[in-house]
């Protein structure tokens, strides 16, 4: 019975590592789910490289931003308020593609729970449809790109710093991003976290600025105090802490792609 006990702690113990290894953030990816509207913005909504894209910010620039959603998508209200404040703030063509063609998750489809819904949308298929976008925006004329990804997107952002499809990129409370993946970073990148967060946990954030460093990648890590996963994103407007914490988060990217490759283009 002790020996049987023994083995059936250690596979818990097996299994929570690999959990922490894999940036799962749990119920937090679920929480304080948006309000999704259609219309929200002051953008439009086109198709770029075959996607539906929320667009804002100067058509004819040269310089584009790609904003990664985390699982609620496109249409989330505040992630097209840090799309047009990205674009008037430093005048970037902001893009902000529909990765899940039309089909965030819900969280009140009883039906069809958040393993289910990834299977259909992985970040693997994230990180082929963010490389269609970025050609299309290179074949009209966009000669410097950055992108940010925020939970689920900043996997597919991580991906995309693997090679050299970006000048610059950032991270906001990212899931499922491990130490391999960052071993394997070629871009300058920011990474930005909270100090409660399940998948991404401080000391996680910590080991990742280790590496950066010692491969000599230009970054920036922050860890924000007093916030849990998904702030940047999922704030409520009426909650002045919370959007004081997110502004500067907002702030922190901005400054990021201006410094790390605007100035050098």
């Amino acid at each position: 019975m002790l020996r049987m006990f023994t083995i059936v702690l250690h596979l818990v113990c097996v299994i929570l590592c690999l959990q922490l290894q894999q940036g799962v953030s749990g119920h937090q990816c679920l929480e304080h789910p948006p309000n999704l509207n259609a219309t929200s913005g002051a953008g439009t909504v086109i198709e770029v490289g075959g996607l539906k894209a929320y667009v804002t910010g100067p058509s004819n620039s040269e310089l584009a931003i790609i904003l990664a959603s985390d699982i609620y998508g496109f249409e989330a209200p505040n992630l097209r308020k840090i799309a047009d404040k990205v674009a008037s703030n430093a005048g970037f063509n902001v893009v902000v593609p529909d990765f899940f063609y039309g089909d965030p998750y819900n969280p009140n489809n009883t039906q069809r729970n958040m393993t289910d819904w990834l299977r259909d949308h992985g970040t693997d298929k994230g990180f082929e449809d963010a490389k269609r976008v970025i050609a299309a925006l290179k074949k009209k004329g966009v000669s410097g790109i950055g992108a940010a990804g925020f939970c689920w997107g900043g996997k597919v952002v991580a991906e995309l710093s693997k090679g050299y499809y970006t000048e610059a990129a950032v991270l906001l409370h990212p899931s499922r991003v491990t130490l391999d993946d960052i071993k394997e970073i070629k871009t300058p990148i920011a990474i930005l976290a909270a100090q409660f967060d399940n998948g991404t946990a401080p000391e996680l954030m910590k080991q990742f600025k280790e590496i950066l460093s010692t491969n000599k990648i230009d970054n920036f890590v922050k860890i924000f105090p007093g916030v849990s996963h998904g702030w940047t994103v999922r704030y409520k407007d009426d909650n002045v802490t919370a959007v004081k914490s997110a502004n500067e988060a907002h702030q922190d990217m901005l400054d990021w792609f201006i410094t790390t490759y605007v100035q050098k283009t």
